[in-house]
């Protein structure tokens, strides 16, 4: 009889942990999340959305995550089907009224030196570092490797955005 309530409770914790999100000031930091990576995998990748409801434009220039040596914030463009990743000068804009997503196949946090392997299901923690709001710490979900793009910007329905 106690199996299906603790399946019951399992599936609505499981939402609630993949809807989670993170505030500072007047950022929405909606949903970070990972992709779990292969033993032996140098890199991984973070995402996020992030909702300015502020007046003024604030700036993401960096941050970290426990399972990485280095942070960096990266594009990727595909030009003539070659598909290029390059880092973001300057920090990435967050305009007033805007939600700026970080997604597969577009702009990312490149989590370089992994420590050990991202593993699906075990989230880990990091940290933000805005221009204006300063470091902002946050948990990152980890989905299997075909999660997806949607997933951080689609959070944000329903939040003003």
């Amino acid at each position: 009889m106690r199996l299906p309530i603790t399946i019951a409770m399992a599936v609505a914790l499981s939402g609630a942990a993949a809807a989670h999100e993170f505030n500072a000031g007047d950022l929405v930091i909606g949903h970070p999340w990972s992709r779990t990576t292969p033993p032996g995998a140098p890199t991984g990748a973070g995402y996020v959305a992030i909702t300015n409801n502020g007046s003024e434009l604030e700036r993401l220039v960096g941050g970290s995550a426990e399972v990485s040596e280095g942070f960096e914030l990266h594009t990727s463009e595909t030009v003539d089907g070659v598909a290029r990743m390059r880092p973001v000068e300057g920090g990435l804009a967050i305009p007033p009224g805007a939600t700026v997503a970080l997604e597969p196949g577009g702009t990312h946090a490149m989590l370089t030196g992994l420590k050990e392997p991202i593993k699906e299901g075990e989230a880990f923690f990091g940290t933000l570092l805005f221009e204006r709001a300063g470091e902002v710490p946050i948990e990152f979900a980890v989905e299997g490797f075909g999660g997806s793009a949607k997933t951080a910007a689609d959070q944000h329905e329903g939040h003003g955005r």
